[in-house]
């Protein structure tokens, strides 16, 4: 593969005698790399604490899944609403000043949610309070990942970058969710919650601050109808957003089933480890993708990948004793990580940088939306029929999301972008 230039060197391309590999100890020799990878890396770890701190604390305010998954979906609805238009403000104006207001604004509305849930308020004020929780979640892993796509400029270590920033999702997906369980089991229901504020507000400050690494605002780049591209006009970002809503589907229904899993057992601690375990799958998987130096397309890797996805989630619903589920959630979460990262990777061919950060937020937006659309339709399976019921989720969610990529493949190619 073409090795272009020496990251943020503008040195020439190595010769045959000193050949470029695009692997983890070249990505993070680009200078200023790590000036906002260890803010950022803070700034997003509240997310992987922030569905399930709602599904633990509603479910013990109110006893209910059902409710608890609405609250958690509506959290995820607003989020996927609003993360696109928070993406196109950080194209245009800049990451701090979308992210300095933010997370105060999300700090404020945790706090009512928690407040309202101890209070035992209604229902329709809990999901009052949730969508100002959702909607103002800062985009920080998308920021990342559009400092990566500005740094590395068509590199090949672009699909590096990408499995780098999908095991660091994913350690926060293993460490996040473990914390906030134990959180509020050993110390109180509302404490994993108060702790996703509060490093959501330390976290995103940090980063904000970091604007030397931040990528030109568009207003003033190119010209203006570059400026004013939206990433979702782009054919196979819209395709990109159905596979990444199949993976979400994967990430809600896992949460909230197995959350019912555990409390009906009688062994609600080891719910975090049980996530835990599936995250860390991803994880894993994340580091060898981006380990390897790949001849295959991005666009054949998606479709292989995928029906690999699917598959693994098949036997979920069928699965009664505890080991045999963290090991099918180990398995499934070493499926979820290359269709991330190869979702991730197409971007940057298929839309045009002034739009980069905005379609990623499509792409995490995406993810939001499928895991509260799962979160609801698990915590309303495992109320009436059962904690096992749940697990049927991800596998239809990844279904009709497969359906749709082979339908619709020929829009992954870049030569297909023009509306």
């Amino acid at each position: 593969m073409d090795t272009g230039p020496e990251i943020g060197t503008g040195t020439p391309a190595q010769t045959k005698t000193e050949p470029a590999r695009p692997g983890y100890k070249q990505l993070l020799r680009t200078p200023d790399a790590w000036t906002f990878l260890l803010p950022g890396f803070a700034a997003r770890q509240p997310f992987a604490m922030l569905t399930i701190g709602i599904v633990l604390l509603v479910q013990h305010t109110t006893g209910s899944y059902g409710s608890a998954g609405v609250v958690s979906a509506v959290t995820g609805v607003s989020m996927a609403l609003f993360a696109p238009q928070s993406g196109k403000l950080a194209d245009r104006f800049g990451q701090a000043a979308v992210l300095l207001p933010g997370v105060l604004v999300h700090t404020a509305a945790i706090t009512a949610l928690i407040t309202l849930a101890l209070a035992h308020a209604p229902l329709w004020a809990l999901l009052a309070a949730a969508v100002p929780a959702g909607a103002s979640v800062p985009q920080v892993g998308p920021m990342v990942r559009s400092r990566w796509a500005a740094k590395l400029n068509g590199s090949p270590l672009m699909s590096t970058a990408a499995a780098f920033e999908s095991v660091t999702d994913e350690f926060t997906f293993v460490v996040g969710p473990v914390l906030a369980t134990a959180l509020c089991t050993s110390v109180h229901p509302a404490a994993g919650l108060v702790a996703e504020a509060a490093l959501t507000l330390v976290g995103g400050l940090l980063f904000a601050a970091q604007r030397r690494t931040a990528p030109v605002p568009s207003r003033a780049g190119a010209g203006a109808a570059e400026r004013h591209v939206s990433a979702l006009a782009v054919p196979g970002v819209r395709v990109l957003a159905t596979v990444f809503l199949g993976i979400g589907s994967v990430f809600g229904g896992m949460q909230v089933s197995m959350t019912a899993f555990t409390q009906a057992i009688g062994q609600p601690g080891i719910n975090g480890l049980l996530y835990g375990t599936f995250a860390a799958g991803n994880m894993c998987a994340g580091i060898v993708c981006g380990a390897i130096a790949w001849k295959v397309t991005p666009q054949r890797r998606l479709l292989l990948a995928y029906p690999l996805l699917t598959l693994a989630c098949s036997t979920l619903w069928a699965v009664h004793a505890v080991p045999l589920l963290g090991a099918l959630g180990l398995l499934v979460g070493l499926c979820i990580a290359p269709s991330l990262i190869t979702g991730y990777t197409l971007v940057e061919s298929l839309v045009p940088a002034a739009a980069r950060t905005e379609a990623f937020t499509w792409l995490t937006g995406a993810v939001a939306l499928g895991q509260a659309a799962a979160a609801t339709v698990s915590g309303q399976l495992a109320d009436h029929f059962g904690a096992s019921a749940g697990f049927l989720v991800p596998l239809g969610g990844t279904a009709l999301a497969l359906a749709t990529l082979l339908t619709l493949r020929g829009r992954l190619s870049a030569s297909h972008q023009n509306g």
